[in-house]
């Protein structure tokens, strides 16, 4: 059953109105580490990613609610194994359980598949997955009950026969439909394969006229510099998303990240020098995106082989101009050498990810590591990095403490409440290894574990068209501490997620949301309390909680 905020208010005999947040937010909250407890096979989830030399990238995993029952539940690629879904059968703060149910696809279909991506890309309320491979990609059609339909036809998108390895997704100003960008990696058409050979990528946007998903035509984004992760991003708080786009430079010469300009009318157009833009190489793996500093501007921590990026604009620059600097240096979040063990070597990066894993308003950055197959240059013991959000803005690496550092290779992954206990879990995909799965069990005391910082989770309804707000931006506040996220398919490493926004509120026990819509437009402030399920409704005006079950 849900209640309004405003009920939930007067049934508890107090008003949110006037209340002391900013002194809750001012007490000194403890540095926790989340005690992160490996779970996979008692959770039912038994999956492994595998394949040759086409699989060494790619792995990912899609988390989304297939049923309706606002738990999220998985679908796995699995490189030359098949695809697979596991249903969310678990208790709300109990362990994390799953059932593997049959998605109904041919053997040709559900094989090959490197990455997935959840969103509804034909707004009719169910959650669709575009299905990355090597060779067509596939868009699945959600349904009742986890059910799943190949609707390339009916959609009229031409899933090509590249090796796909990126994927973003963008609601455009009044389409009713989104923008979907392919990112291609190594031509293997091309003589001299792999060398030199990239395959361009794809902007696949929707029939303006039509009633329903037509992606008849589609742009090539040229050149394409091997392509492993890509993002729709809003770097200048212009109202209109550029698509950033992270390469692995070993396979092109002169390949370098890249910034593009995606106009409603008209063709892209690349960042050049001329504008600004500093060419930058790497051998780019994973995205993830955060404004750290609440000035609205986002920065971007990049994986790759050798170190992780921490991208900010450079404030010295011209506003308008795509300037980035390095800070991750001075953040402490290179990530560059295992963190335990004896090898020495530099670690390799896939899927990274932002959250606040112990819920004291400090994002921390998750990154999957592992050798691409058996590189002799590269740490073959290349354990999973949990890099904490501290005081300044500093990280600091927390995985061995946090029981995450196993010898396997991570690619995918997703860090997601799975037991709706209000502390976040990750699931790691592993080459040729069982998947991880990892369940927050709280911080450790004296006497045992304990729940960490307070939190909020919030679902955005925006409507018959985008109902999961994609583009949208949700702050909270705690007294004198603001917190934004960016609603977004995209990123990662092959993987995606959509459904309730995690927010860790340390000490504050009430907190105001407000969210600026997909096209521009800011709601009211919304009152609510620390530990709940929230879900916000466009034009609505009081937010309402929903209740897991027990």
């Amino acid at each position: 059953m849900r209640y309004s905020s405003k009920l939930i208010s007067l049934l508890l005999g107090c008003s949110l109105v006037g209340s002391p947040v900013v002194a809750e937010s001012e007490v000194p909250f403890t540095f926790d580490v989340p005690q992160m407890e490996e779970v996979a096979a008692s959770a039912g989830l038994h999956h492994s990613y595998e394949g040759p030399w086409e699989f060494f990238v790619g792995g990912g995993v899609a988390s989304f609610d297939c049923n309706g029952d606002r738990m999220p539940d998985l679908f796995m690629a699995g490189g030359t194994a098949p695809v697979q879904l596991f249903v969310n059968r678990s208790k709300a703060g109990g362990d994390i359980k799953f059932e593997k149910v049959a998605i109904g696809l041919s053997e040709r279909d559900g094989a090959k598949a490197l990455g997935a991506y959840p969103l509804d890309v034909d707004n009719d309320g169910h959650t669709d997955i575009v299905v990355l491979r090597l060779g067509e990609n596939l868009v699945l059609k959600g349904g009742p009950d986890c059910s799943f339909t190949k609707v390339n036809r009916s959609f009229a998108l031409e899933g090509g026969s590249a090796w796909s390895t990126g994927f973003a997704a963008s609601w455009e100003n009044g389409a009713q439909f989104p923008t979907l960008a392919f990112g291609n990696y190594v031509d293997r058409r091309a003589p001299g394969s792999p060398w030199g050979t990239c395959e361009a990528n794809v902007l696949a946007k929707p029939n303006s006229d039509a009633t329903t998903p037509d992606y008849s035509s589609s742009i090539a984004l040229e050149p394409g510099y091997c392509t492993l992760s890509m993002l729709f991003t809003d770097w200048n708080k212009s109202g209109t998303p550029a698509l950033r786009i992270t390469n692995d430079r070993q396979y092109y010469r002169g390949g370098q990240e890249q910034l593009w300009r995606i106009p409603a009318n008209g063709a892209p157009r690349q960042y050049g020098r001329s504008q600004g833009w500093k060419p930058l190489r790497i051998w780019g793996m994973g995205i993830a995106e955060a404004d750290l500093d609440q000035d609205g501007l986002p920065e971007y921590a990049l994986s790759s082989m050798g170190d992780t990026m921490l991208q900010s604009l450079d404030k010295e620059a011209d506003t308008d101009r795509p300037t980035y600097r390095d800070t991750a240096y001075e953040k402490q979040m290179t990530a560059h050498r295992p963190y335990t063990g004896t090898d020495l070597k530099p670690s390799t990066g896939w899927h990274t990810q932002f959250a606040d894993i112990n819920n004291d308003t400090r994002l921390d950055l998750f990154i999957a590591k592992g050798n691409v197959e058996a590189m002799p240059d590269f740490a073959a013991f290349d354990p999973d990095n949990l890099l904490m959000g501290g005081v300044g803005g500093k990280f600091h690496e927390k995985g061995k403490e946090a029981g995450i550092a196993l010898p396997t290779r991570g690619r995918g992954g997703a860090v997601v409440d799975l037991n709706a206990d209000g502390m976040l879990d990750m699931v790691v995909v592993n080459r040729k290894a069982p998947a991880s799965l990892f369940q927050n069990r709280g911080a450790k005391t004296s006497w045992g574990n304990r729940p960490m910082g307070n939190w909020l989770a919030i679902e955005l309804d925006n409507g018959k068209v985008n109902q999961f707000a994609v583009g949208a931006k949700v702050t909270v506040k705690t007294g004198n501490v603001t917190q934004s996220r960016r609603i977004q398919v995209g990123g990662g490493h092959a993987s995606g997620q959509i459904g309730f926004v995690h927010f860790g509120l340390g000490v504050a026990e009430r907190a105001k949301i407000r969210v600026q819509w997909p096209n521009g437009d800011w709601s009211h402030e919304y009152r609510v309390f620390a530990n709940n399920f929230v879900q916000v409704t466009k034009d609505k005006p009081d937010a309402l909680y929903w209740y897991p079950k027990p």
